[in-house]
């Protein structure tokens, strides 16, 4: 096995390896909008559904308010949005080797719809992680729409496609904090739920429209799901990018959904509007991911996941310093989402490259990035809660060592 330093994962052989793919299930074009306002139409709606899994993070506050209990006490929900998504990924993303992408993206975009709506009207804390658990399990879209941009998308510029709807991903994950914080302050938590429902509601069923009609393959409907360990086995760059991004998108999730906690406490004591803001320092992502799609088409992955590793490290000491020093913590917001974005680029580009079941293969990506993510922010919540901002950012270092760690003893 090569090892995980020297960068043989460039774009090359990924190519080289997705000229074998197995022929794809026959595809119906149907009306097939222009190739640009096609991605662009994918990447909003990655932008919308991905920012359910983030409602949560700005409006603690409002929600501990409301159902009379400690912010800290709430901030579980966030992990339980997590944990959702990455279930749904497990059981619904691999369909996308085998299913009809246009029915089962406007089935899920149903499913989800009504889960926010749920949640908009949920009478208490239980009820609201039941309903968001769902809401996120199902808004799956993102990571259905990715594996077939990366199928219609030229070998030299796989990347740059890729990395336009995770631009796409990373903004709405920005508007959940900015716009969901603005909104919240001025209509309440539950208008916030019941907005995004509407959205998704709009943008996913537009999104099905357009998408080619894709028979169903033949085979169990769930044989990806089956599959999964046999294709991690046999990838050992696959199970490589899993866990990288599992230790990077773990550090991020650990301090970002943990920072509302810091900024409306007493050491800074901003509204729920105001540290909503801060996180306009997420659009550091939207404007890397086009930069790393073409550093990823030129150099490889191994080299641009190496340099995210390196700006994440550089962040962690500043996020602690910033827990006194605002500067420190506007400096460490940039580099994560710099950070975190380059790795997921090149990741998830190796990832969708590395076998003959993208699909499938990106199912085994994110849910490993999601569980990662999941576990940092519920140990992030009990870290706060024990020993205040330091202990968040201890979990933060944590989960990158732990992600470098294991993935360079075995080259």
């Amino acid at each position: 096995m090569p090892s995980a330093t020297t960068p043989t994962t460039t774009t090359p052989s990924t190519t080289t390896t997705a000229s074998r793919r197995a022929p794809a299930a026959p595809v119906r074009q149907g009306r097939t909008p222009a190739p640009g306002l096609f991605l662009t139409l994918l990447a909003v709606c990655s932008a919308v559904t991905a920012a359910n899994i983030y409602l949560a993070a700005p409006l603690l506050s409002l929600m501990a308010r409301d159902f009379g209990s400690a912010p800290s006490a709430l901030a579980w929900i966030a992990s339980v949005a997590q944990l959702g998504y990455a279930v749904g990924l497990l059981f619904f993303a691999p369909l996308g080797d085998s299913a009809n992408r246009r029915r089962l993206v406007a089935g899920l975009t149903l499913v989800t719809a009504l889960s926010l709506a749920a949640s908009a009207a949920a009478p208490g804390a239980a009820a609201l992680a039941v309903a968001m658990f769902v809401a996120s399990a199902a808004t799956v879209i993102p990571q259905l729409l990715v594996p077939l941009v990366a199928e219609r998308a030229p070998a030299e510029r796989r990347a740059r496609h890729v990395a336009a709807v995770i631009a796409g991903l990373f903004t709405g994950i920005v508007a959940a904090r900015v716009l969901g914080g603005l909104a919240g302050q001025a209509f309440g938590w539950r208008w916030v739920f019941a907005g995004a429902a509407l959205l998704t509601l709009v943008l996913g069923l537009a999104t099905a429209v357009v998408l080619p009609s894709q028979r169903r393959r033949e085979g169990p409907l769930f044989a990806g799901l089956v599959a999964l360990p046999s294709v991690l086995r046999r990838s050992p760059e696959l199970w490589r990018a899993c866990v990288r991004q599992a230790g990077m998108f773990g550090a991020w999730s650990a301090l970002w959904t943990s920072l509302a906690l810091l900024l409306t406490g007493p050491v800074y004591g901003l509204s729920t509007a105001t540290a909503g803001l801060f996180g306009l320092f997420g659009l550091t992502a939207s404007a890397v991911a086009p930069l790393a799609g073409g550093l990823v088409d030129r150099f490889g992955a191994a080299r641009v996941v190496r340099s995210a590793y390196l700006l994440a490290a550089v962040s962690v000491p500043l996020f602690w310093l910033g827990g006194q020093v605002l500067g420190a913590l506007f400096a460490a917001a940039v580099l994560i989402h710099a950070a975190l974005v380059a790795s997921h680029v090149a990741n998830q580009t190796l990832a969708l490259t590395a076998t003959s079941t993208p699909a499938t293969a990106n199912t085994a990506y994110v849910v490993a990035g999601f569980a990662g993510g999941a576990a940092a922010s519920a140990l992030a919540g009990a870290a706060y809660s024990h020993f205040g901002w330091g202990g968040v950012c201890g979990v933060a270092g944590l989960w990158l060592v732990l992600g470098w760690g294991v993935t360079w003893s075995r080259r």
